[in-house]
């Protein structure tokens, strides 16, 4: 019998994953240094739980309304704003054209992420440990690694507007870069302490960045009647509007691999509904109407209608000198020493996207690297900070090249991974109560299963030779970009299908890898005679 004071391996493994309970990790000694350090850390309220599930025990947090000013705060901020601008800086769009893109592409954008994070309190597993009922145990590393990108070029993106608008202020003392090692340090601080404190602040720091906003509006909104509303007919062909759309919905779907990291401590019984209204609005409130107001100011400070002394101009000049964060430092000059300090709160803003992002992250190198999952989680703060840092400052010189590739490409994969997820789980994984009837409940033996555990067996996350092998999904992804690569329209590239359509790259993504995947996992599971 092993004395309860004597931590085993197997003790230090699950106080490490976060699957012991803190009166567990409250008895051990003070003297075993090597969770000295966790204890203390753990007792500030910080977070070490990665990728292990969350038992429908403790799945008790009943705050639903967090998680709308999780996503509210995320996307609250500067890069919503400068991913509005590309309409008429990149694609030569009027306002009219622009908002009308934002509008009905990111009404249609925002759903397979909303619906996702109804998944997370049913099943108290992060998102990328879902994908591995489709992907496999292998195979979702392929997908994970791809996340990560995405991920990392997001935080790069943010770290980069964030220093830039940062710097705007300080009349060349302060560089970019510090700006942005300033912006990534404090977004490592919040994401670092982990949930609780991470969703206090989110439901906090969207305030001062609507004083923001409702005062550039109100500075600059007099100026947005002053340019014809709707680009010449010459610019806003369909191809330009789908190439546009394309990049749009390439900044939201991507949240949902993701989606359901901040719902897993929710109750199993909340209301599937509320989750997904909570997200929904969460997400398409503040990037619609932030994505707007960027198409409408930068539409104005490039217009050639304007004269050279009109005060837009100025906004040109300033947007050409130091990007975004310049265009809005001077639309709020007029205010004086408080519109620099709202210029500074502005910067700020992308922390909260950051953050977030960065505690996504440490999961998905932990599903990447199983190994690493006796890491805790906030470890991967710090090691994505350090990664983090010198590519933003290496890329913070190119940003709209950068953005405007990456936006564009992300949407490709992350539609693929949405259709295989959504066939997985209405095709074949409804089936899956009567063809295993004999699952218990690991918390409760006596207690049967619900359906969304017999859809996807608690026990079964972890365990190579229960999950599906994932060569359908992997197979089903890599074949859909047979018909996607044609149907691209990026800068280096334009496929032979976009050059008369435009940018269908991700609706041909979603279609032709649901399909190819329904055929393939329904030979798999046919010939295994299990999913």
């Amino acid at each position: 019998m092993v004395n309860k004071q004597t931590p085993t391996d197997i003790d230090i493994f699950r106080i490490l994953t976060g699957v012991t309970p803190w009166e567990e990790i409250s008895a051990l000694p003070s003297t075993y240094s090597s969770n000295s350090f966790t204890k203390r850390l753990l007792s500030w309220g910080v977070e070490s739980r990665g990728i292990s599930p969350v038992p429908s025990s403790q799945r008790t947090d009943t705050s639903y309304y967090k998680l709308f000013f999780i996503w509210f705060t995320m996307n609250f901020n500067i890069l919503s704003f400068s991913a509005g601008t590309l309409g008429p800086v990149a694609y030569g769009l009027g306002i009219r054209e622009s908002c009308l893109v934002i509008l009905f592409f990111n009404a249609l954008c925002c759903a397979p992420p909303a619906y996702f994070a109804t998944w997370g309190p049913k099943l108290g597993m992060r998102q990328m440990v879902q994908a591995r009922f489709s992907f496999g145990y292998y195979g979702v590393i392929l997908v994970c690694i791809l996340n990560l990108i995405v991920m990392t070029g997001f935080c790069i993106l943010n770290a980069i507007l964030g220093g830039q608008t940062l710097a705007s202020v300080a009349d060349g003392n302060l560089t970019w870069n510090a700006g942005i090692v300033i912006v990534v340090i404090i977004s490592l601080a919040l994401s670092f302490c982990g949930y609780s404190i991470l969703t206090w602040y989110e439901r906090i720091a969207w305030f001062p960045v609507l004083v923001v906003y409702l005062v550039a509006l109100g500075l600059g909104g007099k100026y947005l009647n002053d340019i014809p509303a709707s680009a010449p007919a010459s610019t806003a062909t369909a191809p330009t509007i789908l190439s546009f759309a394309s990049t749009i919905a390439g900044f939201v779907i991507t949240y949902s691999p993701l989606a359901s990291d901040f719902t897993i401590y929710f109750k199993p019984s909340v209301s599937s509904t509320k989750i997904l209204l909570y997200t929904y609005l969460g997400l398409f409130i503040p990037v619609v109407s932030v994505q707007c107001l960027g198409a409408a100011f930068s539409a104005v400070a490039l217009s050639p209608t304007l004269p050279p002394s009109s005060v837009p101009a100025t906004w040109a000049q300033s947007y050409s000198s130091s990007s975004v964060g310049g265009l809005l430092q001077s639309i709020l000059s007029p205010a004086g020493r408080f519109g620099d300090f709202l210029t500074v709160l502005l910067s700020l803003s992308v922390a909260g996207n950051i953050a977030a992002t960065f505690y996504s992250i440490g999961f998905n190198i932990q599903l990447a690297m199983p190994v690493l999952i006796v890491v805790p989680r906030y470890v991967f703060s710090v090691v994505i900070t350090a990664i983090v840092l010198p590519l933003a400052i290496v890329g913070s010189h190119t940003f709209y090249d950068t953005l405007e590739d990456f936006l564009g490409l992300i949407g490709y994969w992350c539609s693929a991974f949405i259709a295989i997820l959504l066939v997985e789980h209405f095709v074949f994984r409804r089936r899956y109560s009567s063809q295993n009837p004999s699952h218990t409940n690991t918390d409760n033996q006596n207690e049967p299963l619900t359906d969304w555990a017999r859809f996807y067996p608690p026990t079964h996350w972890n365990a190579p030779s229960l999950l599906p092998s994932g060569i359908s999904a992997i197979a089903a992804g890599i074949i859909c970009f047979g018909l996607v690569v044609p149907s691209m329209a990026q800068i280096w590239f334009t496929g032979p299908i976009a050059e008369k359509t435009g940018d269908i790259g991700f609706e041909l993504a979603f279609v032709f890898a649901g399909v190819v995947y329904t055929c393939l996992r329904g030979v798999e599971v046919k010939w295994k005679g299990r999913l």
